[in-house]
């Protein structure tokens, strides 16, 4: 429960810079399954400066909805540091965002590989025209893996908000 209560604390906090810069964020989520978005609109007030999110679980939905290149998804995969730079300055684009926090990674617990384990997360975070990617390996089942990667994404967004 502890990671819950932080995770509403960074979003609340986020939204008050957000809010205190009149700026908007978007999220392009794939394992996190509309996560960062849920908290992010768990604030109140939060129609101030979120429009729009998108769940792009599929390698079809990152394509069509966020413009993520087909040769990308097939060269890297889409859980790879080129495929949510490309979400996250998709979502920007399509929702008209400043900011945005894309996600993808396996939260298990299938799909890991040697390369990949589960628990291997990939995020971008757009502020206006500049975009920084980062990794983890998070351990623990997958509902554990889920809500350290919402917390790493809002944690991670306010220092480049803030920046």
């Amino acid at each position: 429960m502890e990671h819950y209560k932080e995770i509403a604390e960074y979003a609340a906090q986020l939204g008050a810079i957000l809010t205190n810069n009149g700026v908007t964020i978007t999220t392009a989520e794939s394992c996190t399954g509309g996560g960062v978005s849920y908290a992010l609109t768990d604030t109140p007030g939060s129609s101030a400066y979120i429009e729009r999110c998108f769940v792009t679980y599929s390698n079809q939905a990152k394509h069509e909805l966020l413009g993520v290149s087909q040769q990308t998804l097939t060269q890297f995969g889409a859980v790879s540091e080129q495929t949510v730079l490309e979400m996250a300055k998709g979502a920007q684009r399509a929702a008209h965002a400043e900011v945005a926090i894309a996600v993808s990674g396996i939260a298990g617990p299938t799909g890991g590989s040697a390369d990949k384990p589960v628990g291997t997360v990939w995020f971008a975070i757009a502020n206006s025209d500049k975009v920084q990617a980062f990794h983890q390996v998070f351990t623990g089942n997958r509902a554990e893996i889920r809500v350290q990667a919402i917390e790493f994404a809002l944690k991670n967004t306010i220092a480049m908000v803030k920046s």
